[in-house]
C-alpha cells in the first residue's frame, strides 16, 4: 500500500464525517454557492485519486493510455476514463500489492460465470464501511441512534461468514454491528448458505419473528434481495398468512434474481410487500450495489412517481450514450457509469452494464441490457 493513497483515504474519512455532520451536504441543494462548492471538492478529489490510481494500478494505467487519456491532462471528473465491470473479470484491478489483498468481493452472478473480483486489505474496508454506514444511516435510519434502538434488523441474506466473497452480505454485517452500537439487538439472521452455495431461507424463523414484532409492537427493518423477497413472500402465500408489521418498520429491497426464483415487475413486488408483510409503500426503498464499488445508491420517489437513485456526495453517477459515450440530456436513457471516491485502492470510474434514464443529477434504473449476463445486482424494470 503507498502512503498516497493511505493519506487520500483518510482525507475521504473525515469528508465522510463532515457530510454526516452537516446534513445539508447530504441533500441535493437549490444553494447555487452550496452546489458549486460541493462540485469542486469532488472535482478535486476525483483528479488526485485518479492521478494516484494511475501511478499504483498498472492495469487502469493501461487502460487510460490506451484510450490516450494521461492524468496530468484531465480538468474535470467526467474526463475520467470508465473501465467496464467486465474488466474486473480478467484484470486484477487493484493498487494493492497481492500479499496485502486479504479480502475479496465476488460479482454475484450465476455459477456459470467468471465473477468480478474487488480486492481489500483492512484499510480499504474501513474506507468501504465508512461509506456505507454513513449512507445507510442518512438514507434507511432517519431519527438517529435512538431511533435505531427502537427497530430490530432482520436480514435475509447469509451471515457474512457464511458468504466471505458478498459485498452485500459483508455491508449487512456492518449493519448488523451498527445496530448492537446503538443499543438495539445485533438483528436476525435468515439466510442459508446449501452444499451448492445456494442462498436460501429459514422460512420458519422469519415468521416467528414479524409475530413476536406484531405482538410487542416493535418495528422490523427487513433487509435482502430481491429474489429472497420472493422466496417469502410465496412461502406466506402458500400459507395463507398475512400481518401487519407495526408502524415504522422498513424494508431495504437489493435487486437481484440471478433465475433462483420466479422474477416480479418491482411496482407488483412491493404491492405484495404491502399486502403480506404491512409494510406501507414509503417504507419500501431499493438499494443499488455492486461488488466492483464501495458506496451504494438508495432511491426515493421523486418524478413523476417514479423512484430515483442517488448516491453520497463521495460519489456520482452519468449516463452515457453507448454510441458517443458522452452523458445523455435529462429524460434520456443510457448506460450508467458510477464515480466512486471511496474505491481508493482499486479504480474509481466504473461502467456498469445497467440501463438508465437521467433524472438531472440522479437516476431512474431500468435493467440490465440485453447483451448482459445476470448478475446479483441487476434490477428489472416495473
Amino acid at each position: 500500500m503507498t502512503s498516497e493513497l493511505s493519506i487520500f483515504a483518510a482525507r475521504l474519512r473525515d469528508y465522510i464525517s463532515i457530510c454526516e455532520m452537516e446534513p445539508l451536504l447530504l441533500e441535493p441543494s437549490d444553494d447555487p454557492a452550496l452546489k458549486a462548492h460541493c462540485d469542486a471538492e469532488f472535482n478535486g478529489m476525483a483528479l488526485v485519486l485518479f492521478a494516484l490510481q494511475c501511478k499504483q494500478n498498472p492495469s487502469y494505467r493501461r487502460f487510460a493510455q490506451a484510450r490516450g487519456i494521461a492524468s496530468a491532462e484531465v480538468g474535470h471528473w467526467s474526463e475520467i476514463p470508465a473501465i467496464p465491470t467486465d474488466a474486473f473479470k480478467e484484470l486484477e484491478l487493484s493498487c494493492l500489492p497481492a500479499a496485502e489483498r486479504t479480502r475479496v468481493f465476488h460479482s454475484s452472478g450465476t455459477t456459470r460465470q467468471t465473477p468480478s473480483r474487488h480486492f481489500h486489505n483492512p484499510e480499504s474496508l474501513g474506507v468501504y464501511e465508512a461509506s456505507l454506514l454513513a449512507w445507510f444511516r442518512a438514507r434507511m435510519l432517519p431519527g438517529g441512534a435512538a431511533a435505531r434502538a427502537n427497530l430490530d434488523l432482520a436480514v435475509l441474506t447469509p451471515a457474512a461468514g457464511q458468504a466471505p466473497h458478498s459485498s452485500l452480505a459483508h455491508m449487512l454485517e456492518c449493519v448488523r454491528r451498527e445496530f448492537r452500537a446503538a443499543g438495539a439487538a445485533e438483528g436476525f439472521v435468515f439466510g442459508q448458505v446449501d452444499n451448492e452455495g445456494a442462498w436460501g431461507l429459514d422460512f420458519e424463523g422469519v415468521v416467528k419473528t414479524i409475530r413476536a414484532a406484531v405482538e410487542k409492537k416493535r418495528p422490523l427493518l427487513f433487509a435482502g434481495t430481491a429474489f429472497s423477497f420472493v422466496h417469502l413472500l410465496d412461502f406466506l402465500a402458500v400459507r395463507g398468512l398475512t400481518f401487519a408489521l407495526p408502524e415504522g418498520s422498513r424494508v431495504m429491497e437489493t435487486g437481484g434474481y440471478k433465475n433462483r426464483s420466479r422474477t416480479l415487475p418491482k411496482a407488483a413486488l412491493h404491492s405484495l410487500i404491502t399486502d403480506l408483510m404491512g409494510v406501507s409503500p414509503s417504507g419500501i426503498f431499493c438499494e443499488y450495489g455492486m461488488s466492483e464499488l464501495s458506496s451504494q445508491a438508495y432511491d426515493r420517489v421523486e418524478v413523476a412517481g417514479s423512484r430515483v437513485f442517488r448516491f453520497p456526495p463521495w460519489a456520482r453517477a452519468r449516463v452515457i450514450s453507448p454510441e458517443t459515450g458522452r452523458e445523455v440530456e435529462n429524460g434520456e436513457t443510457g448506460i450508467l457509469q458510477i464515480i466512486d471516491l471511496a474505491n481508493v485502492f482499486s479504480v474509481l470510474a466504473v461502467q456498469t452494464e445497467d440501463l438508465a434514464i437521467r433524472r438531472e443529477d440522479a437516476f431512474e434504473l431500468l435493467g440490465r441490457s440485453e447483451k448482459t449476463e445476470p448478475r446479483g445486482c441487476s434490477l428489472r424494470a416495473g
